[in-house]
């Protein structure tokens, strides 16, 4: 099943359809385990259900179908288990009282025609970690009849596969497969994610989701992870905590960080203080061309904020002095490195206040073609900047991430040919 995942998926005539996300199965307490179709990703963040009756050839590097498939997006259902997200990683017991194992891959057979089961495990033996370090065990192919426990984890199962298996997926990519997880499969995939790309995640992640994942940490990783959120996220979510929480999450902070999440807590929803966050790109009118590049090169600076530098007097900390003007890095690339960056500004650029409400900031960001408008006082002074990406999240429903489509009893039927 691991090479299979990733695989690209055909049909007859050879026009590509999708890839290879996991693969369905049903695991009965008690006989063998049935695989009843492929999760087939067909563009971003949208995957169908192909069943495996639809599949008419599994070769090297490719999965070819009937070509007749139902673009309906996939719903997980209770009684069934992903292979790659679910059941990779799963700790089971050798039945010849050798102890327990980890399922690192899943091998299946055609055992009559449109009928597919999980015969074989390729599996590790548990062993106890060392200093902290986990130490490999021996490898080995077995038989399913020589496991038991298939159907349920045994305590907190790991995320090593899965984990590697995302590696190179966006962090919005990542967070819509958490949130296709049942949730006690997201915690364990999450929990076990690096602190950066844990808050990369998070950032993307529908709230109620987001939450659950920082109240199942302890204290101190939570402020952590907070912390290397842009801060008008981390004020969305620690909104949504029940206050003692919040307050225990704030102290737990550092001084600086946790200043800046409270001043944007003060804020009404759905306005340009709401929204914005406080660490847009700023330098002073001094700084060079060159110095504006490699500001908005940096791997934390989210897109839709690297297309514009802000240019303010000193002190460059929001509230920062007298906003002057921005520098739009497009304009910036086709200047010498040495340029000064006050001597290029767009002081024409539409400034909001704190008050503006998200329909002014629409209205701009779309006559103007802007992808962040800068936030400021009555002074002028910077408070932050709005970017068209935290506006989309808040025009589309809170649970968009959780729309999806009724299946009827006939796609049911398709889905497990009865």
């Amino acid at each position: 099943m691991a090479r299979l995942a990733g695989k690209d998926v055909f049909d007859p005539i050879g026009d590509k359809v999708g890839r290879v996300h996991d693969v369905v199965s049903i695991i009965p307490f008690s006989g063998q385990p049935q695989v009843v179709g492929l999760v087939v990703e067909v563009s971003s963040r949208h995957r169908i259900f192909v069943s495996l009756s639809r599949v008419t050839s599994v070769e090297s590097g490719a999965v070819i179908t009937t070509g007749l498939l139902n673009m309906r997006r996939f719903n997980q259902r209770a009684v069934e288990t992903l292979v790659v997200s679910q059941l990779f990683d799963r700790v089971v017991q050798m039945r010849d009282g050798s102890g327990p194992v980890r399922i690192r891959d899943v091998g299946i057979e055609q055992t009559m025609p449109r009928e597919w089961r999980i015969t074989s495990l390729f599996v590790e033996r548990v062993r106890r970690s060392t200093l902290g370090f986990k130490r490999a065990g021996e490898t080995l192919m077995v038989e399913l009849n020589q496991v038991s426990s298939l159907a349920a984890q045994m305590g907190t199962q790991d995320a090593t596969s899965m984990i590697a298996y995302t590696e190179d997926l966006k962090p919005a990519d990542l967070a819509d497969l958490l949130h296709d997880l049942p949730e006690a499969r997201m915690l364990e995939v999450a929990t076990q994610l690096t602190d950066e790309r844990l808050a990369d995640v998070l950032e993307e992640l529908g709230e109620s989701h987001s939450v659950a994942i920082l109240e199942s940490l302890d204290g101190k990783r939570a402020a952590d992870i907070l912390e290397l959120m842009q801060p008008d996220d981390a004020a969305d979510l620690i909104g949504e905590m029940k206050p003692d929480t919040a307050d225990e999450l704030l102290s737990l902070m550092e001084p600086d960080e946790a200043a800046d999440v409270r001043r944007l807590m003060k804020y009404e929803d759905y306005t340009a203080g709401g929204l914005m966050t406080t660490e847009p790109v700023i330098l002073p009118p001094d700084a060079t061309v060159a110095q504006l590049l490699a500001s908005v090169r940096r791997q934390d600076i989210p897109p839709a904020l690297a297309a514009m530098t802000i240019v303010v007097r000193p002190p460059l900390e929001t509230p920062t002095g007298k906003l002057l003007g921005v520098v739009h890095t497009q304009r910036a690339l086709r200047e010498p490195p040495q340029t000064l960056l006050g001597t290029i500004l767009d002081t024409d650029i539409e400034l909001v206040e704190p008050d503006a409400s998200i329909g002014t900031i629409t209205r701009l960001l779309a006559t103007y073609n802007l992808t962040a408008l800068p936030v400021v006082d009555e002074n002028k002074h910077l408070l932050g900047a709005v970017s068209v990406d935290d506006v989309l999240d808040h025009l589309l429903p809170d649970d968009w991430r959780d729309q999806e489509d009724e299946v009827t009893d006939a796609e049911m039927e398709e889905r497990y040919d009865v």
